[in-house]
């Protein structure tokens, strides 16, 4: 009996030490892991520098606001807002993701003074000049990808998980990412971007981690490196708080034109 019993204990452990677990399996496993331990947020507003640099090195910054609204059971809404410089005050951008649904965006551009919709098939295109696309803009939602486990490797001395994800929506200009994800906080620490020729595109390094309400992590650094064009786009985050009290109606294409 207790060599059934050991038995029976060692086979319930297996799928722990993956095992049982195809690739597939285990990459799943852990973007599941990593969704649930950033879930329960509820809203969050924050700053942002974005400085964007050319192939010969000149440089211009943007002043941003953001707010963000957790969605049960679908994606997050996001509004951003550009206070400087003059020529992009007032610009305002309205993204709500979606898991299954092809995502909404908005772009309000006070120079046409009209909201422009993101199609679908746009979502590819660069935001406000940077080299960041618009649908890298959306929230992670695990049905958007399948999954593959690569292999275990180290960055900066820390073990991740590398983790390979194949875009499952319609119009993406990616045929896959490959994400390293830290073994212990299941931060996403860099992503490359592999476009539709499956040629390296882009890379995007997330430093400078801390850590709000006890739980989540948030990167005050992003740098969006674009390999075949020589550019380079920097996010310097700041001033985030969360919990912190909006709602649906803070997020309606209608009032866009009237953000400041």
């Amino acid at each position: 009996m207790q060599k059934l019993l050991i038995t029976l204990s060692f086979l319930l452990f297996l799928p722990m030490l993956g095992f049982a677990e195809t690739a597939q399996e285990k990459g799943l496993a852990i973007a599941q892991e990593a969704e649930r331990r950033n879930s329960g947020w509820e809203s969050s507003s924050a700053k942002m520098v974005m400085t964007l640099i050319s192939k010969s090195g000149d440089t211009s910054v943007r002043q941003i606001r953001v707010k963000s609204l957790e969605v049960e059971n679908d994606g997050d809404k996001s509004l951003t807002i550009f206070d400087e410089p003059k020529d992009v005050e007032g610009t305002a951008f309205l993204s709500f993701s979606h898991a299954q649904e092809p995502d909404e965006q908005w772009l309000y551009l006070p120079a046409l003074k009209r909201v422009k919709r993101i199609s679908s098939a746009n979502k590819s295109g660069p935001f406000m000049g940077s080299e960041f696309a618009f649908e890298d803009l959306s929230s992670f939602e695990i049905e958007k990808y399948t999954y593959q486990y690569l292999r275990d490797d180290v960055i900066d001395g820390q073990p991740v998980f590398v983790v390979e994800s194949y875009p499952t929506y319609e119009y993406s200009g990616y045929t896959r990412l490959i994400n390293y994800i830290d073994q212990k906080e299941y931060r996403i620490l860099k992503t490359e971007y592999y476009d539709r020729k499956n040629a390296l595109l882009k890379t995007l390094v997330n430093s400078d981690f801390k850590q709000f309400l006890d739980r989540y992590w948030r990167a005050h650094k992003m740098t969006m490196e674009n390999h075949q064009k020589g550019k380079s786009t920097v996010l310097d985050w700041q001033d985030y708080q969360f919990k912190v009290g909006v709602d649906e109606k803070d997020f309606n294409k209608n009032s866009l034109k009237r953000l400041r």
